[in-house]
């Protein structure tokens, strides 16, 4: 009998403690790698695939002319991500517009807890641009070099998921573009910010706020703040998202630096993403 209540004891003491470890299990707080346009806080789980493409179509400011941007000038981006590990991620795309070519790195420092033992989720994200465009875009020819085409953006994502619904990121943003026009300048710093609304299922409300901090040489060249706004609804192997946005392109430092279209303006386009996952 002592037996029997020393070994129930025993198992009281263990069971708590293996329950709490049990239960303290990263915090998923995004559906996919990506947000809008801005990277997330989340990388792939080992050895998944994701395939993302992205579509632009055309500003909404000709009206039915080009059915308000739906028959206009688009811009695409397909792009593979793979997870090495459940923290390391590396991803390659093309865009249609400046030809870009585009190679990243992402790595997930910290992970939020469901304990709280980590209050938020730090990933550190980085990619390299090649602008494909013929040689005739760098300017004169005499001072043209093949290392112009290269660009680079860097951020530090920091993120916190609110209860069940909210997710929020911030995210402090290095640019550097090897060749810029005159007027702009090389290296450009700003932030962004995100936030993922849960409404009901599977279904969220997504936002997306950038701004570049810096000034250009040429005050006419100082880029506009982006804003997006959409509807999410996410699968286990698929995620879509229908937005609104005051920028065409689609890789950030291009974004940054030279989106012209004032949010006051109103002169918005419709984007999507589509997020398959192997």
């Amino acid at each position: 009998m002592k037996k029997i209540l020393v070994l129930l004891i025993l198992m009281l003491a263990i069971i708590p403690v293996y329950s709490q470890e049990s239960e303290d299990f990263p915090v998923r707080m995004f559906e996919t790698s990506i947000l809008i346009d801005n990277q997330t806080v989340t990388t792939p789980f080992k050895g998944m695939l994701e395939f993302e493409i992205h579509h632009r179509f055309g500003t909404v400011n000709n009206g039915l002319t080009d059915l308000y941007g739906l028959w206009g000038p688009s811009n695409i981006r397909l792009g593979l991500n793979y997870a090495i590990t459940d923290r390391l991620m590396i991803g390659a795309g093309t865009s249609k517009n400046y030809r870009a070519q585009d190679l990243a790195v992402k790595y997930a420092l910290l992970r939020q807890t469901s304990s709280g033992s980590m209050p938020v989720s730090v990933t550190l994200y980085g990619n390299m641009g090649i602008n494909c465009l013929s040689e005739e875009n760098f300017g004169p020819a005499h001072d043209w070099r093949e290392i112009h085409r290269l660009s680079y953006f860097t951020q530090v994502l920091v993120a916190r998921k609110f209860g069940e619904k909210l997710s929020l990121q911030v995210a402090p943003t290095f640019i550097w573009l090897n060749a810029v026009e005159e007027g702009y300048v090389n290296g450009n710093y700003g932030f962004s910010a995100g936030a993922k609304y849960n409404v009901f299922g599977s279904h969220n409300i997504i936002m997306e706020y950038d701004q570049l901090l810096n000034k250009m040489e040429n005050e006419d060249f100082n880029p506009k703040p982006q804003l997006a706004l959409g509807w999410e609804i996410s699968t286990a192997t698929h995620a879509f998202q229908l937005f609104f946005a005051n920028y065409k392109d689609i890789l950030g430092q291009y974004n940054f630096v030279y989106n012209q279209n004032s949010i006051s303006d109103f002169n918005y386009l419709l984007g999507l993403n589509v997020t398959v996952r192997f």
